[in-house]
């Protein structure tokens, strides 16, 4: 649901975080132009700063800027999440190694609680929400590890791929094994085992992007095999 008036503190950054969780959560279709008229009401806003946010938007690879066209929303192809995945989950394995030395043990508690949180969601068989505390976990297991670089790159990857990760629904037999990945990992993480918490986080991804991958091909067949 869009809000309907921004608020004016922080006007930029809000309206980044705003179109940004709309691309993410898919109320603007891949592929479409963006409307700025439209958009601009809604909000209250004019199209200088819209446009502004857009741009970095654009930098993010979320949208694409194209000369008397406008912007659209770009649409990660399979071939490109097959590329990302593998260097997210290089970056949480380092993370995973930096935050065992760096994390204060307030920071591991709050991440405690936030495995708990996935696991009252799993309790549920709430999906949307886990996948929400999940991302939120990792977020702060990279936020923890106090490398600036290393946050801004995964952020940067990660907002990319939300969009395909959510549309990309789990099994159950999968959630069930992610719950169990991320046991250990919280596990490993108490423990300040280095090695072992980046070498877990880091097989962690792999699996996620296996799954993601699977259900997109296997939605892409379905067109073609309708079509024969």
């Amino acid at each position: 649901m869009l809000p309907t008036r921004m608020v004016r503190k922080s006007l930029h950054n809000e309206l980044v975080e705003i179109l940004r969780e709309m691309i993410i959560e898919g109320a603007i279709a891949t592929g479409r132009r963006i409307p700025e008229l439209e958009l601009c009401e809604q909000l209250g806003v004019s199209r200088t700063p819209l446009r502004e946010a857009l741009k970095v938007l654009a930098n993010e690879g979320l949208v694409e800027l194209t000369p008397n066209r406008g912007a659209t929303v770009v649409e990660l192809k399979i071939e490109d999440i097959e590329e990302i995945f593998p260097v997210i989950g290089a970056l949480e394995s380092l993370a995973g190694e930096l935050v065992c030395a760096r994390a204060s043990d307030d920071a591991i508690t709050t991440i405690e609680g936030l495995h708990a949180e996935m696991a009252a969601h799993f309790q549920a068989a709430d999906l949307p929400n886990y996948l929400k505390a999940s991302q939120t976990f990792h977020d702060t297991i990279l936020e923890s590890s106090g490398n600036t670089a290393l946050i801004a790159s995964y952020r940067n990857l990660t907002q990319r791929l939300r969009r395909a990760t959510n549309s990309a629904h789990m099994t159950r037999e999968r959630w069930e094994e992610s719950m169990r990945e991320h046991e250990k990992i919280l596990a490993a993480l108490k423990q300040r085992n280095a090695p072992l918490l980046g070498e877990l986080l880091r097989q962690h991804l792999e699996s996620r992007g296996q799954s993601v991958i699977e259900v997109l091909r296997r939605r892409a067949e379905k067109p073609a095999l309708a079509e024969t």
